[in-house]
């Protein structure tokens, strides 16, 4: 198959990652999730768990904040006191992104990377969902001890991160159609079916060499 990237952004529960998993085995291809926050390390030299601590996520202050900080693609120096900020930590891991995508194919996971990569010819940007209910059941699971309040407050509290995360660096919403070409709901379709349906579209947004 000609060269692509596929970005997959997912609702908390919905087995996004299963999907993400589950695709790279059938396509053959590496698919990218917090390794982006080692290759950040490697690129910037500033601690992998300072990554971790900002990955798909933003401090109260910013998520309060009415203004965003939209991403414009600037790198801040070492000697810069904004170094380590949020937002240069976010701005090397767009570097890796773009890298990533550039060099090979690949599935990259959350981190705003369907905005990031937007104007790639060779881009399948896919939103995974599914309802509330189903959502609960699959996050109750693999988290046998939480009580049904707790599993409903995990899942509002995270996609409430991601989405505020996603707003401050894109100006966008996150949830927004516009910005995904194709959108999945995995309890009606499954996480096989997601996967046969991302892979019957994806020869349309492949790019020869």
């Amino acid at each position: 198959m000609d060269k692509f990237v596929i970005t997959i952004a997912r609702e908390t529960g919905s087995g996004g990652h299963n999907i993400t998993r589950k695709l790279s085995e059938a396509l053959n291809v590496p698919y990218y999730d917090r390794d982006l926050l080692r290759r950040a390390e490697e690129v910037s030299g500033i601690n992998e768990r300072l990554f971790g601590a900002a990955d798909e996520r933003i401090g109260f202050k910013e998520m309060i904040s009415a203004a965003e900080k939209v991403y414009t693609g600037e790198i801040l120096p070492p000697d810069s006191d904004d170094y380590i900020s949020t937002a240069n930590l976010f701005a090397f891991q767009a570097k890796v992104i773009k890298e990533m995508a550039q060099n090979e194919s690949c599935i990259i996971l959350g981190r705003c990377a369907n905005y990031l990569l937007a104007d790639r010819k060779d881009l399948l940007r896919v939103f995974i969902h599914a309802p509330l209910e189903a959502r609960e059941a699959r996050v109750a699971s693999y988290s046998l001890a939480w009580s049904p309040r707790e599993i409903s407050r995990h899942i509002r509290v995270e996609d409430k991160r991601r989405a505020a995360y996603y707003h401050y660096y894109t100006g966008e919403e996150w949830r927004d159609v516009a910005g995904y070409d194709l959108s999945l709901d995995s309890e009606a379709l499954g996480e096989d079916g997601c996967v046969e349906r991302i892979m019957k579209i994806l020869p349309l947004y492949s790019e020869k060499k």
